[in-house]
C-alpha cells in the first residue's frame, strides 16, 4: 500500500516526539536492530492481501509461543558480537591445545580477555537461534517465518556450534572449545553472522508487533479481495488513547464519502486518525483496536490534515492545501483504490472563498466510486446542496451546552452538526474577560 511521510506523520504513525507515536507504543523490541527493522515494517505497509495473511499468520504463531521465547539474545549481546568483528586482536589460535591456549593467556591477557568476553555473547547468541528455531519451526510455521527459521537453521548446521549445542551456557566449556569456536566464528563465519543477525533483527520485530497485539488485545481484520473498496468496523477506537471512545463505521461503494461535521474539540480529528491508523496497521500484518474489522485491500492511503505553511518558499497555507488536493486528485484518478482523508478543508482562506473551494472539490471527489473519502468541516452550509448525491453520508459529533458549560460525548451521530461554539470557548476560557479588562 502507498504511503508518504505526510500521512505517517498525520496518523501519528511516527513521531519527532517519539513517545507519543503508534511506532513507540508497539515497540517492544529488545535489540536495537530489532527496531531499526521494526520501523522498516511500519514504513512499508504490504502490497497483497497473502503477504498480509502471512503476517498476520506469523503474528498468531509467535502469540502462541510468546511466553516461551528465548531470554539469551539481548541487545548487548547483538552489540558485542558485532563489536568482535571490529576489534583488532592478535590472531587467536586455529587449533588451540591446553598449551596454546593458555600460551594465548599469558602472552595475549588483554585480547585473551575480549575474545572471551565475546564468545561468551556469541555462545549466548547462537544458542538463542537454535532455541528460536526449535520453539517456532514446524510443518504448519507461516511462510515468511518458516522461511527465515530454514535460512537461519542452514546457517547455524555447522559442527563448530555442537559445542554450543551440547552445553547450557558458555562457562560450561573449556578455554580450548571457547578458542576454537571463537577462531571459526571471527576468521570463517563473519558473512553467515551478518545474515543471522539480519534474520534475528526480523524476528525481534516480529515479536515486537505480536507483544503489542497481545498487551492491547488487538483483533486481526478481515481483508477481501473486493473490486469494491470497504470498511466496516465495530468499536473502533484511537490505540494511542487511555480512555477511548469506539466508533462503528461502514464506508462502501453505495456510501463512499463520509461528510463529518461537529464543534472544535468534538472528536472530527481523533474519529479520521482512529480509522487512518486502523486501515494502516491492517496493512502491515498488525491486529487493529475494534471489537472487529472488514475491509478491502487499499492501494494507498493518502492524508491532509496537519497542513502547514513554508516560510522558506513563501508557499502559503492555502497555497499548500491546493497542492495537497491537486496531489489527491492525480492519485485517486488512477482507477485504484485509495482511502482518502482530509481534516478541515480549506482552513487558510476566507469562509466564502473555503465554502466555494470546498463544494467544488466534494463534488469533485463524489464522482469517484473506486475510493472511500472521509472529509470533516466546519461548513455545514454546503452539506444540504450535497444531499442530492447516493454516495455520501453525513455523520457529526455532538456537543451540548449546560450553564456555560461544554460537554463531549465523542458519540458519532447520523446528520450535520451546525454547532459554532469559537466565541463560547473563548469567553470559558477567560479570554473575552482579559481582552475588556486591558
Amino acid at each position: 500500500m502507498e504511503i508518504d511521510k505526510t500521512t505517517l506523520n498525520d496518523l501519528t504513525i511516527f513521531s519527532s516526539e517519539e513517545e507519543y507515536s503508534i511506532f513507540s507504543k508497539f515497540d517492544f523490541c529488545k535489540t536495537i536492530n530489532g527496531k531499526y527493522k521494526l520501523k522498516e515494517n511500519f514504513s512499508a505497509p504490504l502490497s497483497t492481501i497473502n503477504e498480509i495473511k502471512n503476517v498476520q499468520l506469523t503474528l498468531k504463531q509467535i502469540i502462541a509461543k510468546i511466553d516461551n521465547w528465548p531470554l539469551h539474545i539481548t541487545n548487548g549481546t547483538i552489540m558485542v558480537v558485532e563489536r568482535f568483528y571490529q576489534s583488532t586482536l592478535d590472531e587467536i589460535p586455529s587449533n588451540p591445545s591446553s598449551f596454546t591456549a593458555y600460551s594465548y593467556k599469558v602472552f595475549h591477557a588483554p585480547d585473551y580477555s575480549l575474545v572471551k568476553y565475546s564468545t561468551i555473547h556469541v555462545f549466548d547468541f547462537i544458542k538463542g537461534m537454535q532455541e528460536l528455531i526449535k520453539l517456532l519451526l514446524n510443518e504448519n510455521t507461516s511462510y515468511p517465518l518458516k522461511k527465515l527459521l530454514e535460512r537461519a537453521q542452514q546457517i547455524l548446521n555447522k559442527k563448530q556450534f555442537e559445542i554450543v549445542t551440547n552445553n547450557a551456557k558458555a562457562t560450561d566449556t573449556t578455554p580450548v572449545q571457547w578458542l576454537k569456536l571463537a577462531n571459526f566464528v571471527r576468521y570463517h563465519y563473519k558473512h553467515n553472522m551478518e545474515d543471522l543477525l539480519e534474520i534475528h533483527a526480523q524476528l525481534d520485530a516480529w515479536y515486537s508487533m505480536a507483544t503489542a497485539v497481545k498487551q492491547y488485545k488487538l483483533n486481526f481484520p478481515e481483508l477481501t479481495e473486493s473490486e469494491h473498496p470497504l470498511i466496516a468496523a465495530k468499536q473502533l477506537y484511537h490505540v494511542l488513547l487511555e480512555t477511548p471512545v469506539a466508533y462503528d463505521i461502514v464506508l462502501n461503494q453505495e456510501s463512499n464519502f463520509l461528510f463529518l461535521t461537529g464543534a472544535n474539540m468534538a472528536g472530527k480529528s481523533t474519529f479520521i486518525k482512529s480509522v487512518g491508523s486502523a486501515v494502516f496497521l491492517a496493512h502491515i500484518g498488525m491486529g487493529v483496536p475494534a471489537e472487529e474489522m472488514q475491509l478491502s485491500r487499499f492501494d494507498g492511503l493518502l492524508s491532509n490534515i496537519n497542513m502547514a505553511d513554508n516560510i522558506m518558499k513563501g508557499e502559503s497555507y492555502f497555497y499548500n492545501e491546493v497542492q495537497r488536493i491537486k496531489a489527491t486528485i492525480n492519485k485517486v484518478n488512477n482507477k485504484k483504490h485509495w482511502l482518502i482523508l482530509i481534516d478541515e478543508l480549506f482552513k487558510g482562506t476566507n469562509i466564502q472563498d473555503a465554502m466555494k473551494c470546498s463544494f467544488t472539490v466534494i463534488e469533485g471527489f463524489l464522482k469517484i466510486k473506486n475510493s472511500l473519502f472521509i472529509l470533516s468541516t466546519h461548513l455545514y452550509e454546503i452539506g444540504e446542496s450535497l444531499k442530492t448525491y447516493s454516495n455520501i453520508s453525513f455523520n457529526y459529533f455532538e456537543t451540548t451546552i449546560t450553564d456555560d458549560q461544554l460537554h463531549f460525548n465523542y458519540r458519532l451521530k447520523e446528520g450535520i452538526s451546525n454547532d459554532r461554539l469559537g466565541y463560547l470557548i473563548l469567553k470559558k476560557e477567560g479570554v473575552v474577560d482579559m481582552l475588556q479588562n486591558l
